[in-house]
């Protein structure tokens, strides 16, 4: 007794001294950092937390008033019953572990949760396996001291129960109380409560022997009815914590977790940008708004349970604002319903179908090959596939021909092999160069894909598709998105033609012209002024629809993570219904966008009935009243672009392999009529001297630069390309 009495003394003189480097309560809450990243939406709102600390385990801080009073109860009860009255170091319960360590009899230990508190606070003061010195616990009662001079007991109490550990990686009460019972700090009843400080004594214990403390704690209060069944109860809270814990993987959302998971697949993208640029925020704001993206969430869940029967189980939407490029909702996949939930579809790259062809036919337009009015052949055609080693067939979706078609109505009802002639004659190699300026990541060149690069035989991004789409929103001009809200913005450029990009807007905002195809009434038609486009990808894989208002670019995507086929599911009905362009401008309007300079809008009519008379829209200096239809020569009263190279573009550069017999490498030259038909009654010069006829002609080609001519029946010429062929020559024949 006599030497537990001299320790407390020395420990009297010692709580005297000031306090050394003595953090504040507020500079221990502002430093907290809880283990996951917070993503939030534009407006302040949770939208998904990614574990990004996997030294330990922690939640948010949580305040005094936000912990049940039943666990500030059973902590005190249980850690130290008079901390309420002591300055720090609890006398009496030194003088009884003085007394208990002479008699080696077994009592309450001696250190209140301020001295606790103090050794969480001070890394030299942790306590080690072999348990404290006897210097560590005089100056963890020097601390405790100067703590209670400094802070009010709340804010001991609350410090203690965030910055405590309890099992395993849990640390705070916060982590625990989620991980153990799947609800916040608030909802602790008695005995949960008593189990979560029975932990602080023996976290590692096993699920009877918390039981057993846990129960003493119940009986302290006076509840020892709470302890029936508390064995059973123990071990299920402890395996849950356990599997909670194996669970966390990196770069993934904590489980459980009770934080809203509105956008899983965005923030985990966001927190691995963040890591990649430097230290990471504790918080990370999006530019997405949370209410929009429950609406894109249940529209997609909505209609894909509605396809039950047809094999479809993933799908993706991206929502984005046509003047700030921000990214409003982004649906990464369907959840639940897909067999690969954690794979963001809205980022992968799928065959893009029939999607392309907008950017096609304006690059073809903006170059004045097309008109509007322009009539393309929608009949079979055989192309080339290169070299003379094949032919590439396209057909229609339906496996039907219209003949001869406008522009507008090709584009609109979405025929393939006008797309295909068209391609002629933008070549796939500047239609290539077009698509990647647009931010499309096509991975190999527009050689690689050829003319089916028209029907979208390319595999692009959803969230990289509808931002390309966006720029027809934007008079052809260009930018990347905005994930972030602190994102600097970025310059747009110009990269399609304005007045191009106002015709092709015009011609996929009428009903009237896609009739051919998905008829008047349609998901694709909206009550206010909207452009849309569909596609679908090879065996029905994959299923599109992009489009835009005055204020919106949506893109949606569904199909199958496996590359499954789905089945008798169409743009229309697969990804249009999803289309969220009604739900966005339910109170806001959405008008035709304003007629750029540059741009006439005329009367036109069809010889034969055709086509209706309607009022057409031409680029200035492009446009007709009338479209003679006689004869399959009648396209050529089209004002458009005259007979040209269709290929190979200018600037090819051909390699001649050496192991090649010579005469088995061909360069075709391939030239077309303002229709998009093979070109008659011309013939072609090579380095100024003639090389033949028509519209077809191969050529044998040799090393250096060469000019290649186009003249018409006069002899004029009418289109001029340079082209390079580079290479050894071919090797003699061995013997």
């Amino acid at each position: 007794m006599n030497a537990g009495l001299r320790a407390a003394a020395v420990v009297a003189c010692l709580a005297s001294a000031p306090a050394h480097a003595l953090p504040s309560f507020d500079s221990v809450r502002a430093g907290w950092r809880s283990a996951d990243v917070v993503v939030l939406d534009r407006h302040g709102e949770t939208l998904s937390r990614v574990r990004d600390d996997f030294r330990a385990r922690r939640g948010d801080w949580v305040t005094l008033a936000e912990i049940s009073p039943a666990l500030r109860t059973a902590i005190v009860l249980s850690e130290d019953r008079r901390f309420y009255a002591h300055s720090g170091v609890d006398w009496q319960g030194v003088a009884a572990a003085a007394w208990a360590n002479l008699w080696n009899t077994r009592t309450r230990g001696a250190s209140t949760l301020t001295m606790q508190l103090a050794g969480l606070l001070d890394e030299d003061l942790r306590r080690a396996d072999s348990g404290r010195s006897v210097s560590q616990k005089m100056a963890q009662a020097v601390r405790a001291t100067a703590l209670e001079r400094n802070w009010s007991k709340d804010q001991i109490l609350e410090a203690y129960l965030n910055l405590v550990p309890f099992r395993g990686e849990l640390v705070g009460l916060s982590a625990l109380s989620q991980a153990l019972f799947g609800k916040y700090p608030s909802g602790l009843d008695a005995r949960e409560a008593a189990l979560a400080v029975a932990l602080v004594r023996a976290p590692n214990a096993r699920a009877p022997q918390v039981a057993l403390r846990a129960c003493a704690v119940l009986r302290e209060q006076r509840l020892p009815k709470a302890c029936d069944g508390l064995d059973g109860f123990a071990q299920l809270a402890l395996l849950r914590s356990s599997g909670a814990g194996n669970a966390s993987t990196v770069g993934h959302a904590s489980a459980p977790s009770l934080a809203p998971n509105l956008a899983p697949h965005l923030a985990r993208l966001l927190v691995s940008q963040a890591r990649a640029a430097g230290p990471m925020p504790a918080t990370i704001t999006a530019t997405l708004d949370a209410g929009l993206q429950r609406v894109a969430t249940a529209s997609l869940d909505r209609h894909l349970r509605e396809l039950a029967g047809r094999n479809v189980e993933d799908g993706a939407v991206v929502v984005i604002d046509n003047a700030s490029g921000d990214v409003l909702a982004y649906v990464g996949s369907s959840g639940a319903l897909s067999a690969a939930a954690q794979v963001d579809h809205a980022a992968a790259a799928r065959q893009a179908g029939s999607t392309l062809k907008p950017f096609l036919y304006e690059q073809a337009l903006e170059a004045r090959r097309l008109t509007t009015a322009s009539l393309l052949d929608d009949r079979p055609v055989n192309l080339p596939t290169g070299g003379g080693g094949g032919l590439y067939v396209p057909q229609n979706y339906d496996r039907q021909y219209a003949g001869w078609v406008s522009m507008r109505a090709a584009l609109a009802s979405s025929l393939n092999v006008p797309a295909v002639r068209t391609l002629v004659m933008v070549t796939p190699f500047r239609f290539h160069q077009r698509l990647t300026a647009l931010g499309l990541p096509l991975t190999q060149a527009g050689d690689y894909y050829g003319y089916s690069l028209a029907l979208g035989s390319a595999d692009v991004p959803l969230v990289s598709l509808t931002n390309a789409y966006r720029a027809f929103a934007n008079g052809g001009r260009y930018a990347p998105v905005r994930l972030r809200a602190d994102a600097p913005p970025v310059t747009a450029r110009v990269v399609m033609s304005p007045a191009a990009s106002y015709l092709v807007a015009d011609v996929l905002s009428d009903r009237h012209a896609r009739a051919r195809t998905f008829g008047l009434d349609s998901p694709l038609t909206t009550r206010f002024w909207s452009a849309v486009k569909t596609g679908t990808s090879k065996d029905m894989r994959d299923n599109w629809c992009v489009g835009w208002s005055q204020r919106y670019t949506v893109g949606v995507w569904v199909g199958n993570a496996s590359g499954a086929s789905m089945h008798e599911v169409s743009g229309v009905s697969g990804a249009a219904p999803v289309w969220l362009m009604e739900a966005l401008h339910r109170s806001v309007p959405s008008v035709a966008p304003a007629m750029p300079a540059g741009v006439e809008r005329v009367p036109l009519r069809f010889s034969g009935d055709l086509e209706p008379a309607r009022d057409e829209v031409f680029l200035a200096g492009t446009a007709m009243r009338v479209v003679n239809v006689a004869s399959a020569d009648g396209a050529r009263a089209t004002p458009a672009r005259g007979t040209g190279i269709a290929s190979p573009a200018d600037g090819t550069v051909f390699a001649l392999d050496p192991d090649i017999p010579p005469t088995a490498q061909r360069v075709w030259f391939h030239a077309e009529g303002v229709a998009g038909q093979t070109a008659q009654r011309v013939s072609w010069r090579i380095d100024g001297k003639p090389l033949g006829r028509g519209g077809q002609l191969s050529w044998l080609p040799w090393p250096g630069r060469h000019e290649v001519e186009l003249l018409d029946a006069a002899g004029k010429v009418v289109d001029r390309i340079g082209i390079e062929v580079r290479g050894a020559v071919a090797k003699a024949p061995r013997r």
